[in-house]
């Protein structure tokens, strides 16, 4: 039971990150179609952000609190990582909107690597770490253990997801996503500006895969140029899982993951002296997906739709 309370709680705090970041995925998708296979260098680009400018405030020696440093890192990544998605969106896609299907594909891998390989200019190749200003408490949960950073990602990453529900079923920008999503071209008659709208779904995804770039890298402790590759697949996989497209299968899609990459590394690892332990999360996690793909392929959440005409 030690065990299990332990996997579900490390479970919970990574599926919040994943699901998250397939929150950026299932936006893009729902409304314009497009997988923006960038979406994890941004992500990444948000945590080298973020700890740069938390290293340099915490070797500078302010007066000032732990927690206020770490938010001067994260409201420095936001808006950096709004501009970069608002650029690729108009820069990038919106050129290619019209194009047929495989050249915005092309692009978006196109756009990974250039984000990649200019954080590799930019930051260096050295992983960045994350400076020890902030104590991490532990405390018991039933025999397992859940620490303050832990209990921090998770009650943000719910707290976001709420947000985002909210702000797109309960205000009129969110109807208007929602009309664009349904029919470029009827929300278009119906006054949306669907230019607006479809730049600021790359700007929301963006912004909230900043905050979850923080996230991992606080959580895990380093910072790399090539974090965000992976960490990227598995978001996508998330947003597939659950139904790529639907808010709410991004969110289901992400937990699930996570905590199944948990109780494989915990159970599997320690039935099998971890020969197929941690370092095999990642097989236990994507063998779902095949699973779910190869009986429902719509995912947990999503529904059966014809391609639009």
């Amino acid at each position: 039971m030690d065990i299990f309370l332990q996997q579900i709680i490390n479970g919970l705090t990574t599926g919040s990150v994943y699901a998250i970041v397939a929150l950026g995925y299932t936006m893009v998708y729902g409304v314009i179609q497009l997988i923006n296979f960038a979406h994890g260098e941004v992500v990444m680009i948000g945590a080298m952000v973020a700890f740069t400018v938390i290293m340099a405030l915490a070797g500078a020696g302010l007066p000032v609190p732990p927690i206020v440093i770490v938010l001067a890192g994260v409201l420095a990544a936001v808006p950096v990582c709004m501009v970069i998605g608002y650029l690729l969106e108009r820069l990038a896609y919106r050129p290619l909107r019209h194009a047929p299907r495989l050249a915005p594909l092309i692009t978006a891998i196109g756009m990974s690597i250039i984000l990649q390989h200019l954080a590799l200019l930019i930051f260096g190749r050295d992983p960045r770490a994350f400076p020890q200003i902030m104590e991490n408490h532990s405390f018991a949960v039933g025999g397992a253990a859940i620490t303050a950073v832990q209990i921090a990602i998770i009650l943000l990453s719910f707290t976001m997801m709420a947000g985002l529900t909210w702000f797109v079923y309960r205000t009129r920008f969110g109807i208007a996503i929602r009309a664009t999503a349904e029919d470029v071209r009827v929300a278009a008659l119906m006054g949306v500006d669907a230019n607006r709208v479809i730049a600021a779904t790359f700007v929301i995804g963006a912004a909230l895969g900043a905050v979850a770039g923080v996230m991992v890298g606080t959580y895990y402790g380093i910072a790399h140029y090539s974090m965000g590759a992976l960490l990227g697949m598995k978001a996508f996989s998330a947003a597939v899982l659950g139904g790529i497209g639907n808010l709410a299968g991004a969110m289901l899609g992400g937990v699930l993951l996570g905590v199944v990459e948990a109780m494989g590394a915990g159970y599997i690892g320690d039935l099998t002296n971890n020969v197929f332990g941690s370092n095999y999360q990642d097989v236990f996690a994507f063998l779902m997906l095949i699973a779910v793909l190869v009986f429902r392929p719509s995912g947990l959440l999503g529904e059966r739709v014809g391609d639009r005409a």
